[in-house]
This record gives C-alpha cells, structure tokens and sequence, in this order.
C-alpha cells in the first residue's frame, strides 16, 4: 500500500486509532500509553513505534502528519465522574496542547475522540475548553458525532472526533459524507443490554449492543448481554465472548490476547476493548485524511451560527467564528448485521444470579421493556441453576 504519511498516538490504548490508520495507509512512528498490559499490545502489534508510557514526561512529538489523542473520558463520561473540566483526566489533554507548542514542525492534522456527552456536561464547558486552546495557536476545527453502527458494527457507539489543522480545511475531512439515519427493524431478532443495569443506564439496543464500556463500578467485567426473543430458556441470554467483543470493536481476533498465558487476563481484556476507539471509525477517518492530501475535498454543506448554550452534534469554526452543522452520526451506509448473526462464537449463558440481579432490579424501576423480556428472563432463570456456595 502506498504510504499516506506519518503519525504519532497518544493515550493510545490498544491501537484502535492507530489501526484504523494503519488500514488507511499511515505509519505509527511512536505511541503513548500509561497501562502497562496495553503498552504490551502495543508492543505487539506495532512493532516499528516507538512506545513511551507517560505523556505528562514526554518532552517531544517526532515529525509526523497526524497526531490523534483519544483522551480520557472518566471526567466526562454520563456513565463516570461527570467532573467535568476540573477533572484531574481532563486535565491531561492540556499535554497535547503543550506538545504542540513545543514541537517545530507541527503536524497537519491534529485528530481528538472522546464521548458525545461532553457536548452537553455542564452546558459543553469541555468543548469550549478545548476549542478556545485550538483557536488561541491558530488552528481551524470541525466536529463530528458519529456512530460504529455506520461502519458495519452491530455497536450502538457514539464517539465525538475533532479534527484541527493550520494549513488545511478540516470541514470536508468530517462534514461532508452523510448517509443519513437508517430505519430501524420492525422485528429485532436480537437484543443488546447490560446485565449491571435495570434501574437507568445505556438501555437496550436493538440488533445490536449497548457501547461497550471498560469498568463498571463493583469491578465487575462489562461484557454486556445478548437476549434472542424465543430462544430456548437457558440460553436465550448470554454473554459473548472476548473475542467478538474485540472484533465489536473492529480488531481481529485475539488482538488483545497476551503472548504469555496468564489466567487474569480476560478481565483485564474486556476492559482494555471497552475503552478502545472502533477500528472502522479510524479507519473511515484515515481514508478521508489520505484523499485530502491526494486532491481538494469538497465542501458544501450549509451551516447555521453556533447558538448558545449545549453544543450541538456537529459543528466547525477559526478565529471565533463557529457554526453548527445538520448531520447525521452516519457518514457511511455499511448496514451492519444484527447482534446475533454477528457473533461467531457461543454465548456464555447469564448466569443465574445476574440474571435474577437484573430482573429484580427491572420490575422495580419504570423503565419500558420489549414484550415477554422479562417473562423470558424468569424462564431463564429457572432453567439456569445456581452456583453452589462455598463452604
């Protein structure tokens, strides 16, 4: 494949950002990470890069083309400490504003990727943070809320990419390709939801699963559930193994499977890909930065003053002059497969304990279910017997 440039990661994760890329045709010159188990994927899979562990000491960027961040999210997650700007996780992204500065050469394109909540937290005080710190060092921006499901996964994953750059127009770059909003399923033939939840949380997902998430608060893996509307009670619901959730995120199989056997790895597995980046979002991206630095991308979509308050999903702007942008979270119509035909191993039936968690937790709280779920689920339950106590 001929080469489309040079790029740096940082909060790298397991290379979610970095593969999508890697697809599109760039090289990784060095990747940063803190955790330790993710550096050891990194090291694995992208042998050529330089890996460091710690932005905070990093002095420097190399010379590249694309510099991404997909920054923390804990601060500004629905699901995490909704701390906001004043968060000690947000406050890393002021690392890569320091790296920039501190760099001779800056890169082209700066990508950043975080949650769609921090569009709304405390009335988008995150999103003014950062775009004041991108308009004060002269760079043009746009913004884009989209969905895994347009890139053919059965993930219902919203992600917000900002996309900067001082010498080049990133509208076209997210703005332009919209395959609009897809019409749903009349008759799902599966369903996504979490286990840990019934109260509130991410709810269901039709043909697909909730976003898959790194923790959740009891410590407890956040591998979600799966309900096949009149599947055999016993096995009806269930949860899917690593290694579909892995390719739930656009990796190959096995992509986070250390090289050394360690019987506590799977947990440490599910979260490292609940926090990853989807591979066909990056990828997407990729491909979109590489024909920009091949020809000149049109732009022509309409675009309306940024009003006040919450940001919207979609948006542009340089020098103060900001406007929002009617997209939809769909660049592409890669209609994806529903959950159930997705998944090429065995669901790992839910166990009776979560299954009866989840139940109870349902029938109190006035949250709306399908029709027979939670019908099913009792059947479930009575044909999936309890772990015996240990003595």
């Amino acid at each position: 494949m001929e080469s489309s440039g040079k790029a740096c990661g940082l909060f790298a994760g397991v290379g979610g950002i970095e593969l999508g890329l890697k697809r599109a045709g760039f090289e990784s010159r060095m990747l940063c990470e803190i955790d330790p188990v993710a550096r050891a994927v990194l090291r694995q899979r992208f042998p050529q890069a330089n890996i460091a562990d710690d932005v905070t000491q990093l002095e420097k960027l190399p010379k590249v083309d694309v510099l991404t961040a997909g920054f923390p999210c804990q601060d500004l997650s629905q699901a995490g400490r909704m701390a906001g700007v004043k968060g000690e996780r947000f406050k890393l992204i002021d690392h890569v504003f320091r790296l920039l500065k501190a760099t001779k050469s800056p890169p082209t394109w700066l990508v950043l990727e975080n949650v769609p909540f921090m569009l709304r937290l405390n009335r988008g005080e995150a999103m003014d943070y950062i775009v004041e710190k991108l308009e004060a060092d002269g760079w043009r921006w746009a913004y884009r809320t989209v969905d895994a499901r347009s890139f053919g996964i059965p993930q219902r994953r919203k992600r917000v990419l900002v996309v900067a750059s001082k010498q080049e127009d990133p509208r076209p770059i997210l703005l332009q390709e919209d395959a609009g909003e897809p019409s749903e399923s009349d008759a799902p033939s599966a369903y996504g939801f979490y286990w840990t939840e019934g109260y509130k949380g991410l709810g269901l997902a039709s043909n697909a699963v909730p976003p898959l998430k790194g923790g959740f608060g009891l410590g407890i893996p956040s591998a979600p559930a799966v309900w096949m509307p009149g599947g055999e009670p016993g096995v009806a619901f269930g949860t899917p193994d690593i290694r579909d959730l892995e390719r739930l995120q656009g990796f190959p199989m096995d992509w986070t499977k250390p090289e050394e056997s360690d019987p506590k790895a799977e947990r440490t597995r599910w979260r490292l890909v609940g926090n990853a980046v989807c591979v066909g979002v990056s990828n997407w991206l990729g491909r979109r930065l590489r024909d920009a630095g091949r020809k000149q991308l049109p732009f022509d979509r309409e675009s309306v003053p940024l009003p006040p308050g919450p940001w919207p999903a979609a948006g542009w702007g340089e020098e103060g002059d900001r406007h929002a942008v009617e997209v939809s979270a769909f660049p592409l119509a890669k209609t994806p497969p529903a959950i159930d035909e997705f998944l090429k191993r065995d669901l790992k039936p839910l166990s009776h304990k979560a299954a009866s968690g989840f139940l109870l937790r349902a029938r109190r709280s006035s949250l709306t279910f399908p029709d027979d779920m939670l019908d099913e689920l009792d059947k479930h339950i009575e044909a999936v017997p309890p772990k015996a106590r240990r003595s």
